[in-house]
């Protein structure tokens, strides 16, 4: 038995932070990198039409599109935010395709009174259409999404903390991870307040395997991974995104692992991988193991 039930209630979205340090940093890297690839000839000057996740640190990329050199820009995405909106209205953003809108209370008034500019530049379509593979391969879509944590090797938790508590769904990253022509990844280094690293040995829970993530970014810089063996990713990403507060310790762990595991393809120390997280750092027998052991910098994972 199915109903439909009208109602004038809004959307229950909350306002957007404005970019903080790290965001904008986080966009700094990636236009740098971007407008890299234009120069060498990879993308073209007008780049390939953009997909972005939802997030504050996705609508802080927006605005730095929007005093970036890139006009002329598209996008190709399945929820539109308020920083596209933007682009619209400053003419960076041609037009735009997605499958629905996730606007602020702010960004809702601002849609709803200029519904005629929008209606003109945006199309809304089907799910089953906005994030087909084959659509997204067509068009060489250029993916940016947040994450949860990011391991030395390239995979990617989006969507539990710790591993076991969800924090989000996946929505559309994983159909535009794995089928656009570029794969960003970008979080803060660091969380809650600078106690938790993003960055671990091994991910609690993995949205998107190493194969579908070509670049990680934080506040700290850039890991490109196009072409790199396991080995090179976690060198590239340690010294790149990882913070420097939690950097010596991921050293640490991968030069063990690399003598704990010689010759293999992606070096591991099973009894430890996970032992980056908080919850491991409450249990007294393991932490003092873990002392014991005399590896770098134990307590910054308090």
């Amino acid at each position: 038995d199915r109903r439909i039930v009208e109602t004038n209630l809004p959307d229950r979205n909350s306002a957007f932070s404005a970019p903080d340090e790290a965001s904008q940093a986080i966009a700094g890297h990636i236009l740098e990198f971007l407008g890299h690839e234009v120069k060498k000839g990879r993308l073209p000057p007008n780049l390939l039409p953009l997909q972005s996740g939802v997030g504050n640190v996705a609508n802080a990329v927006m605005a730095g599109l929007e005093d970036g050199p890139f006009e002329n820009l598209t996008a190709y995405t399945e929820v539109l935010q308020d920083g596209m909106l933007q682009l619209l209205r400053k003419g960076k953003l041609t037009h735009a395709s997605a499958t629905a809108l996730s606007l602020s209370p702010e960004g809702y008034d601002e849609f709803l009174r200029n519904l005629d500019f929008y209606r003109e530049r945006i199309v809304l379509r089907p799910q089953e259409i906005s994030n087909h593979p084959e659509v997204i391969r067509r068009l060489g879509v250029i993916a940016m999404n947040g994450l949860i944590e990011a391991d030395i090797y390239g995979n990617v938790n989006s969507t539990h903390i710790m591993g076991t508590s969800i924090m989000n769904g996946i929505g559309g990253s994983g159909d535009f991870a794995r089928n656009s022509f570029l794969s960003f990844f970008m979080t803060p280094s660091a969380a809650k307040g600078g106690k938790i690293s993003c960055i671990v040995p091994m991910a609690s829970h993995v949205d998107h395997t190493e194969h579908d993530v070509q670049v990680i970014v934080t506040e700290q810089g850039l890991a490109d991974l196009r072409g790199l063996s396991p080995k090179q990713r976690a060198k590239v990403i340690i010294e790149n995104c990882a913070h420097p507060t939690f950097r010596p310790a991921l050293k640490e762990y991968y030069k063990r692992a690399l003598e704990y595991s010689p010759g293999l393809h992606t070096p591991h120390i099973l009894d430890e991988a996970l032992t980056f997280l908080p919850n491991w750092m409450a249990n007294k027998a393991a932490r003092e193991a873990w002392r014991e052991d005399n590896v770098v910098q134990a307590d910054v994972w308090r």
